[in-house]
């Protein structure tokens, strides 16, 4: 007899899904089997915990590009994949959550692990939540949930019932009423604004002396496109944080990552620019954007809800990216590089200030040092995925990725415990490739540790089996820290922030994989190169400072003042407070040009 979970998997498979992350329980022991009888043609990948299932298909949606699919049973299991998925949600990425539920005849009697799914999902899985109810009704439910999630990049939400999933389900579908054919397919579209709201830019980008490009992840494939408008009109450019692999990072003109983990260079061209071209971000910074009637705006963006939601705009170009910009780049006139040249001049600036920063003294390892050595050792071929804390300051300011290298964080949700889901899903997609994960020490006590087991339980059957783990153990949840002394102008709270020590090397070791602990600025490159060269996984403990601080770039005095004042509160607060009096001091001596 085939089944409903036959029939699920076998649609599945029908959609090109090839990978299904989760955790198993009673709720779903008959889709279980069916995965079991499919002869390996859908993998299972089991995590330690259903919400890192949900943010390992997160993952693998962001590194393939194509949707990525969850599997969870009923009540706790469910619940436990909401964090991964509103990650999903935030950062429009296409997930399909599948989910088991208590048999249909038990429902509203207060069941064994019985939650109200459809009120649970409604919010997260917004654009379609749906439970099926009858056998005939799988094959539509899944092809909406898996389509909608593509369409609208989103994730959606299919929920089966026990005794529905053991249903015997038809070999054909009738042709009667109630009954709805549906089909495996999405349509790729190719959106281009109106000529009239082209010419519209172009008049209007024509019309400024000090261009600026803010570039994020919906410029994705358009790399080319962005740079030759770039050119023609001389402009700088910034990116998003989930822009920063598009585009080469050594170039003249690129000022790095805007916003409050951003460069000298990305302030001083948002501050000093008349006219901004925003392509596929929306960017929440908004504090870090040009004063507000200081540039004229341009916008495009394939979904048109995005434009004008985070800055005024004068004019919005809904389209995809590529052939929008291929379209507009003939409407505009070429523009003489006097500004050119002084954003270059600000490229330069910041990166003096960069080098003098990973060079400054810290106890016992400065964090900046540590993932700039990385931009020495990186892969061409690999692949990063970084957690949220300080890692993600680190990352966005010092590390070099080579150009065509992915990496992916959450970025809009900003959860810990990222780093290791994400890596794990993109050493499946690609395991002839090394992967390197970045974290804090926070986020791999919260959950990295765990999936760690995966890891050491899966490497031996990976092409290539590096899979370097950096972790700043610094003892301290240090983003927090910082956050509490800028932004509020309280001093660190031990109860709050400390993180236990932990052996985080002798811990892989114990898992049978390779742990290098470094501590003396001497080694941080030769640890790299053994990491990268280790016949198997590697965790990198890295010793750092959590006092260097997370100074944002080019804030006036009033708006670091509160540091100050929640430094001279803490007792052991001078070394910090030293830091940073450095760190404000390499920004003076090398103002904005102009």
């Amino acid at each position: 007899m085939r089944t409903v979970a036959d029939g699920l998997v076998d649609r599945l498979r029908d959609w090109g899904v090839r990978r299904v992350f989760g955790y198993a329980g009673d709720g779903i022991d008959p889709i279980l089997a069916a995965l079991a009888r499919a002869s390996g043609d859908i993998e299972l990948v089991t995590a330690r915990h259903e919400e890192m299932a949900a943010f390992m298909a997160t993952g693998h949606a962001k590194y393939s590009g194509q949707v990525g699919v969850c599997l969870a049973t009923q009540g706790p299991g469910a619940i436990h994949l909401l964090n991964g998925l509103y990650d999903a949600k935030l950062d429009r990425t296409p997930v399909v959550a599948v989910v088991g539920q208590v048999v249909s005849t038990a429902l509203g009697s207060g069941y064994l692990q019985e939650v109200d799914l459809q009120t649970l999902f409604k919010d997260v899985c917004g654009q379609y939540v749906q439970t099926v109810t009858a056998p005939e009704q799988l094959p539509l439910v899944l092809d909406n949930a898996i389509r909608t999630a593509i369409a609208t990049s989103s994730p959606t939400c299919v929920i089966v019932t026990h005794d529905v999933q053991r249903a015997e389900l038809p070999d054909d579908l009738p042709q009667s009423h109630g009954v709805v054919q549906t089909g495996d397919v999405v349509p790729r579209s190719r959106v281009l604004p109106a000529e009239a709201d082209l010419a519209r830019a172009a008049e209007l980008l024509d019309a400024g002396s000090r261009v600026a490009l803010l570039v994020g992840r919906g410029a994705a494939g358009a790399t080319r496109e962005v740079l030759d408008v770039a050119e023609r009109l001389g402009a700088g450019i910034v990116t998003s944080l989930l822009g920063k692999p598009l585009l080469d990072e050594g170039l003249p003109f690129h000022c790095g990552v805007m916003g409050h983990l951003g460069t000298t260079a990305s302030a001083d061209l948002m501050a000093a620019c008349d006219t901004l071209l925003i392509v596929g971000s929306s960017d929440p910074w908004t504090e870090f954007y040009p004063t507000p009637g200081q540039a004229r705006t341009v916008q495009i963006d394939v979904a048109a809800r995005n434009i004008g939601s985070k800055y005024p705009v004068e004019v919005g170009l809904a389209g995809d990216a590529a052939p929008t910009l291929a379209a507009l780049l003939p409407l505009l006139a070429p523009k003489e590089r006097t500004w050119r040249a002084r954003v270059e001049a600000d490229v330069r600036s910041w990166r003096e200030i960069a080098a003098r920063r990973v060079q400054d003294p810290a106890d016992p390892l400065n964090p900046q040092l540590v993932v700039s050595a990385l931009s020495d050792h990186l892969p061409a071929d690999a692949q990063v995925s970084v957690d949220v804390g300080s890692i993600v300051y680190w990352y966005a300011r010092f590390l070099r990725l080579p150009v065509g290298v992915p990496a992916h964080l959450s970025s809009t949700l900003a959860s810990m415990g990222s780093a290791m889901p994400y890596g794990i899903a993109a050493k499946l997609l690609h395991p002839d490739r090394p992967v390197v994960a970045l974290a804090g020490d926070g986020a791999m006590q919260m959950n990295g540790l765990a999936e760690l087991i995966t890891v050491a339980d899966r490497w031996q059957d990976w092409a290539d089996p590096r899979f370097v783990v950096l972790v700043l153990h610094n003892g301290d949840l240090a983003e927090v820290s910082w956050e509490q002394r800028e932004m509020e102008g309280d001093p660190r709270f031990d109860v709050s922030q400390h993180v236990p020590a932990f052996p985080y090397a002798g811990y892989a070791e114990l898992l049978g994989l390779r742990g290098i602990r470094v501590d003396d600025p001497a080694t941080v490159h030769d640890a790299w190169q053994q990491a990268l060269a280790a016949d198997r996984p590697c965790v990198v403990e890295a010793v750092v400072d959590g006092r260097t601080p997370l100074l944002p770039p080019r804030r006036g005095e009033d708006a670091v003042e509160p540091m100050w004042r929640a430094l001279e509160q803490e007792a052991d607060g001078e070394p910090a407070a030293g830091q940073l009096r450095r760190q404000r001091a390499q920004e003076e001596q090398a103002p904005p040009a102009g």
